[in-house]
């Protein structure tokens, strides 16, 4: 009974760990026809390109593949801009513990990757009363350059 209950957490597990992004309210999510390693690098190029910095990575991918499991690749990427990082946090600080914006690369069942992140707008919005307008317009610019970085390295 045990191993059946074990066996059908592993199904369970696998099933899980394929899930696809899918869209949501406040967030962009582009599938594309990249594999996954090329779509991480092809976003941390795109954010180089357009002024942002790689501040963080994690995903569970390789520390799971040391233990025996395999996943799905997965790897968050923290991009942000010192010069923003000072704007914003000019206006609010509770603001910062927001940075970096994370985008999302996750793979997909057949090889291919999608790319997702948090519109920077929806992410700054709850601050946005305290803050007043100037966070709204960052927070909007964040937007097109992280609608660019999407854009470049999906196509």
């Amino acid at each position: 009974m045990r191993h059946l209950f074990a066996a059908f957490l592993l199904i369970l597990t696998a099933s899980l760990a394929h899930a696809e992004m899918t869209a949501r309210d406040g967030w962009s999510v582009t599938r594309t026809t990249k594999p996954f390693g090329q779509l991480v690098d092809d976003v941390k190029s795109a954010a180089k390109a357009n002024k942002m910095g790689v501040v963080t990575q994690a995903g569970p991918t390789g520390a799971a593949k040391k233990r025996g499991i395999t996943i799905p690749g997965n790897r968050v990427i923290g991009l942000f801009n010192n010069v923003y990082a000072v704007n914003i946090l000019n206006l609010s600080t509770p603001a910062m513990i927001e940075a970096p914006i994370r985008m999302y690369v996750t793979e997909n069942e057949d090889g291919t990757a999608t790319l997702s992140y948090k519109l920077p707008s929806t992410v700054f919005a709850p601050y946005a009363d305290d803050a007043g307008p100037e966070l709204t317009k960052l927070a909007n610019e964040l937007d097109t350059i992280f609608s660019a970085i999407n854009t470049e390295a999906t196509d």
